[in-house]
Parts: structure tokens; sequence; C-alpha cells
């Protein structure tokens, strides 16, 4: 086993733990927390199938701004467990038999996949930043800069519409 390998292992264990943590956690802070150790595994998983893009959108998206702003949301609406409605057995029992049925239908469908093989991008430069930009920059450049251009006019029409009006008739002293 190379160090690949015992990465790609040790990120997958982790990012197995972490999601159990976030179904299993009885505090929705925790939760949060949790699916964020599980958004950093899945970046490792892209670095080491060398999409060092995704990898970093992937933190910065998702592990920055989406999560914090969930953690706020969370920290914000003040969920408690006393106000919590108690639920009955059978929505219990019905979800422990329908986690078994998903358990099962996982299960059949990885007896019936062929080889499965870790397919790590060695020597390639597919997922490389700078090919990206090369891509962006000479085949993409119209749309990007259309796109661009775009950005700017709603950013333009945010400030506009946000702009509080000022009255019209102001004395002269």
């Amino acid at each position: 086993m190379d160090v690949t390998q015992i990465l790609f292992w040790f990120l997958s264990a982790l990012a197995v733990v972490a999601a159990v943590g976030v179904v299993v956690s009885k505090s929705p802070i925790y939760s949060v927390l949790w699916l964020i150790v599980v958004f950093f595994s899945i970046s490792g998983h892209y670095i080491l199938m060398n999409a060092q893009f995704l990898a970093i959108v992937n933190i910065i998206v998702y592990a920055g701004a989406i999560m914090v702003l969930f953690l706020f949301v969370v920290m914000m609406i003040n969920l408690n467990a006393d106000a919590e409605p108690a639920k009955h057995i059978y929505l219990k029992i019905a979800g422990v038999i329908a986690g078994m049925c998903l358990m099962l239908v996982f299960i059949a469908a990885l007896g019936h996949s062929d080889d499965i093989k870790i397919s790590l991008a060695k020597g390639s430069d597919i997922g490389l930043i700078k090919n990206l930009g090369k891509a962006l920059f000479n085949q993409y450049v119209i749309p990007f800069e259309i796109s661009s251009v775009l950005f700017l006019s709603a950013m333009v029409g945010a400030i506009v519409i946000g702009k509080k009006d000022e009255p019209q008739n102001k004395p002269i002293i």
C-alpha cells in the first residue's frame, strides 16, 4: 500500500464517521460541525484525485460560507429539546425499517458491481487550476466576459435599489 491509498482510506473512514456523527448528534450545532469535517474530508479526496480547484472551491464555498450560515441560523432559531414534541414509537420503528431497507439496497448494489477500483490520477494534470484557466480564457473567454458584465450590472442594480432616496428640496444655507 502506498501513501495515497492510506490517505484515501483514512479520509473515507473520517467522512463516514463524521457523517454518522451528523445523523446521530443530539445537538444541531454539533451536527453542523460534523458536516464541516465531512466537507474537509471530501476536499481531501479531491486533492487525491488531482482536482485542486474543486478542493479549494469546496472548502471556501461549502465548509466556509454555507456551513457558517447554517451555524448562525441554528444558533439564532434556538432549537431546544424541550420545545420539540415527542415522537411516536411507530415513527421511530418506521425510520429504523426504512434505514435497514436502504442499507440492503446499498449492499445489493455493491454486490452486483464489478471490481471497484480506486482511480487516482497520478501524473495527470487534468484537474489543475492552470489547465482550467487556460480553457476558461482561451476557449470560453466570450461567455466568461459576458457573465462578468452580468455580475457587474447586478451589483450596480443592487446598489441602486438599496440606496436611500434623499429629499430633493434641500434648503440652501
